[in-house]
C-alpha cells in the first residue's frame, strides 16, 4: 500500500472528474491521501475533503506566496481548525523566492508565526521551499521547529540541505521529479536519505512523473515515484511501498 502525502484534490483541475481521480489512486494501491489547504479558499475545501472520506487527511496552513493576504484572523482561524481530528500537520509553510508576489520580509513572518502555531498545537510542519534554501533552514533554527519535526515537501535541495534539515528532526519527501532522467540531484540526495526519514508524494495536480510529464498530476502517479525510488536504492516495490507508509504514518500519527 502507498500514502500520497501531499496532494491538492480539491484544485479546481479536478473539478470534472474528482471522484473518478480519487478512485483511480485507490485502485493503485494509495491507501492514504494526505490533502493540503493552503489559503482562504482551499482551506474549507480540504476540511471537506477529510471528512467526506475516511482515507482522506488534512494539512493546513498558508502558502508563502499568499503570505502578504494573510491577517491575524485567519492564523486564529487556522488554529481553531487544527484541533479538528483529521487534521495532522500544519503546512504548506515556508519561503518562496521564484515567485515575486509577497515580500521576503512578509514571507518570513508568517512562516515564523506558522512555526509557533505549530508548536503550541502541537502538530508537525510541511514546509514549503522554493529557491529559498538558506533562510528556510536558518529560520526552522531559529524557531527551534525540531520540537515538532515534519517534512521537506517535494525536496529540490542538495544533500549539504538536506542534512541540515534531518538534524532538525525532518523527513524529507520526493515527488515527480525524481523520475525526470536529468534529475541528477534529487536522485543522489534521495539515495543517501536515511530510509526512516523518507517519504513519497505527488504534489498533484502539479510536477506529474514520466511518462506524464507536463499533463496533469493526480495521485494514483505517486506508484511511479515509489518504482523510482525502488531503482535508485536497490530495493524491491514492495519494500518502498512498506518504507515509506510506515514513515508517513508515524510522522502524521495515522
Amino acid at each position: 500500500m502507498l500514502i500520497d502525502t501531499h496532494t491538492h484534490l480539491d484544485s479546481k483541475k479536478f473539478d470534472n472528474d474528482r471522484e473518478a481521480a480519487i478512485q483511480r489512486a485507490r485502485e493503485a494501491g494509495v491507501e492514504i491521501m494526505i490533502n493540503v489547504g493552503f489559503d482562504r479558499e482551499t482551506i474549507p475545501s480540504t476540511m471537506e475533503l477529510a471528512e467526506k472520506y475516511e482515507f482522506i487527511y488534512a494539512v493546513i496552513g498558508w502558502h508563502p506566496v499568499e503570505s502578504i493576504h494573510m491577517r491575524e484572523e485567519d492564523l486564529e482561524w487556522i488554529e481553531r481548525l487544527s484541533a479538528h481530528p483529521k487534521v495532522v500537520a500544519i503546512g504548506e509553510i515556508g519561503l518562496d523566492y521564484h515567485w515575486d508576489t509577497s515580500p521576503k520580509d512578509v514571507q518570513h513572518e508568517v512562516f515564523r508565526k506558522q512555526i509557533q502555531l505549530a508548536k503550541r498545537v502541537g502538530k508537525p510542519i510541511v514546509i514549503h521551499n522554493r529557491d529559498a534554501h538558506e533562510d528556510v533552514v536558518r529560520i526552522l533554527r531559529e524557531e527551534k521547529a525540531e520540537e515538532v519535526g515534519g517534512v521537506m515537501h517535494c525536496f529540490s535541495g542538495s544533500w549539504e540541505t538536506a542534512k541540515q534539515c534531518l538534524d532538525m528532526n525532518f523527513y524529507i519527501s520526493f515527488g515527480g521529479p525524481v523520475t525526470f532522467k536529468n534529475a541528477r540531484v534529487p536522485k543522489e540526495v534521495l539515495a543517501k536519505v536515511p530510509e526512516d526519514r523518507l517519504l513519497i508524494e505527488t504534489d498533484s495536480p502539479y510536477l506529474s512523473p514520466e511518462p506524464y510529464r507536463g499533463k496533469r498530476n493526480e495521485s494514483a502517479y505517486v506508484a511511479y515515484v515509489a518504482d523510482a525510488a525502488a531503482v535508485i536504492l536497490g530495493k524491491d516495490r514492495k519494500e518502498i511501498e512498506k518504507i515509506t507508509t510506515d514513515n508517513a504514518k508515524i510522522l502524521f500519527g495515522l
